[in-house]
């Protein structure tokens, strides 16, 4: 009885765990299928310059938001770096974003989001443990369109852009007091080890296979400028 019941509990513990990894995995195809979608159409999508110039990129897939005028957001994505050298994007490292917002929100929406760093500062900033948006770290609403060399200065020169798309419809998003956080039970997942996010983003970890299509979309629709 007592193996019947080792063998029974092994088994539901194996169960979970693939379940978990399932679902990391599914993610990243998620992110790869936002990213796609969101390029194919260059006149409402994220500018390409902007893209370009990207040193990190964010991808959460499902944000949800709760409540009308207050409320929260919470979820789950991943994130990616540019190598040195231009020679690629680093394996992604999962991350969380959470915290709560004052703004026009839709009552129980999820919300595709993606958020650019776009300076060596910024890149800084997200190889903690955590940081606030807006605070730490400088964020804006990005602009959308085939390119975005007629926008201001402040904008260009923010060290994050973020857009959001929820029922069909892609527009800059300020993420104002939101935190960004490392996901270690994903890395875990995902890796096997519980990589802290600069451990991933030093370019040094390789990528896994269930990320493969995300980190070649990225290859795909971003080249490296410099200058």
């Amino acid at each position: 009885m007592r193996v019947r019941v080792a063998v029974l509990i092994a088994m539901v513990a194996g169960s979970i765990a693939f379940a978990k990894e399932n679902k990391t995995a599914q993610r990243l195809d998620e992110a790869a299928t936002v990213i796609s979608e969101i390029m194919d159409t260059p006149d409402k999508g994220i500018p390409q310059d902007l893209l370009d110039k990207a040193q990190c990129i964010i991808i959460v897939p499902g944000l949800k938001k709760g409540a009308f005028i207050l409320g929260g957001k919470y979820g789950k994505g991943v994130v990616s770096c540019r190598k040195s050298r231009g020679t690629g994007w680093t394996a992604p490292a999962s991350v969380r974003v959470e915290g709560g917002s004052v703004g026009f929100q839709i009552g129980g929406a999820e919300s595709d989001v993606v958020m650019l760093l776009m300076n060596e500062r910024g890149m800084q900033k997200l190889m903690q443990s955590k940081f606030t948006l807006g605070g730490e770290g400088e964020v804006a609403a990005g602009p959308v369109g085939r390119n975005a060399t007629a926008q201001t200065d402040a904008l260009m020169h923010a060290q994050m852009l973020s857009w959001s798309r929820s029922r069909g419809i892609f527009a800059g998003i300020s993420l104002q007091g939101a935190t960004l956080r490392q996901d270690l039970d994903d890395n875990k997942e995902l890796y096997g080890k519980a990589y802290e996010t600069k451990d991933i983003l030093n370019g040094n970890v390789a990528v896994p296979a269930a990320a493969s299509k995300l980190i070649s979309l990225l290859g795909k629709y971003s080249a490296r400028k410099t200058g």
